[in-house]
């Protein structure tokens, strides 16, 4: 609650500290913030070079796993999925359909609706990703100190809340 200070007519220092309180904070946030989405994306960046998927590229890679996951999808809404313009999506899956990992196909109820579903070649692909990311990020963790891996592994569920958070939003302003 704010207090007036009769002999200068203005609010105690108080509300002013308060005030700093919360712009130190806000600033030790956004510091946190950019530190937490520097070490996220140079953990993706370390453990996306695998064996299985060398010769793809991140794009592909992401088209490839969201056709797995999500498939048969409309190229329209995997465009929209990850983030891609007409043309660029078209040649992300020409290159995947020349490798044998998704096919394009007709929609049976709409003949107009192309859709890009993964082949088994594609989903094994998929798994095999899967697989090396998964045991190299399990190598690196079993090096660090006990303290370090118990605070990683007692963080996963406020990330996977972060993570749902955010694709949440994500979807909401398509």
């Amino acid at each position: 609650m704010a207090k007036i200070d009769n002999r200068t007519g203005g609010v105690s220092s108080s509300i002013t500290s308060a005030h700093a309180s919360t712009e130190r904070s806000a600033a030790a946030d956004a510091d946190a913030s950019a530190r937490l989405r520097a070490a996220i994306g140079r953990l993706s960046r370390r453990l996306r070079e695998t064996r299985a998927g060398s010769g793809l590229t991140p794009t592909q890679v992401s088209v490839l796993f969201t056709v797995v996951r999500l498939g048969p999808l409309p190229l329209t809404e995997l465009a929209e999925r990850e983030s891609l313009n007409p043309t660029m999506l078209s040649r992300v899956l020409g290159a995947l359909c020349e490798a044998g990992l998704v096919r394009r196909t007709a929609d049976t109820t709409d003949r107009r609706v192309a859709l890009a579903e993964a082949t088994a070649v594609g989903r094994r692909m998929r798994e095999r990703i899967q697989r090396e990311r998964s045991t190299a990020l399990a190598a690196h963790l079993s090096a660090l100190e006990p303290a370090a891996r118990e605070a990683i592994l007692a963080a996963i569920p406020a990330l996977e809340t972060l993570a749902e958070a955010v694709a949440t939003r994500t979807e909401g302003r398509r």
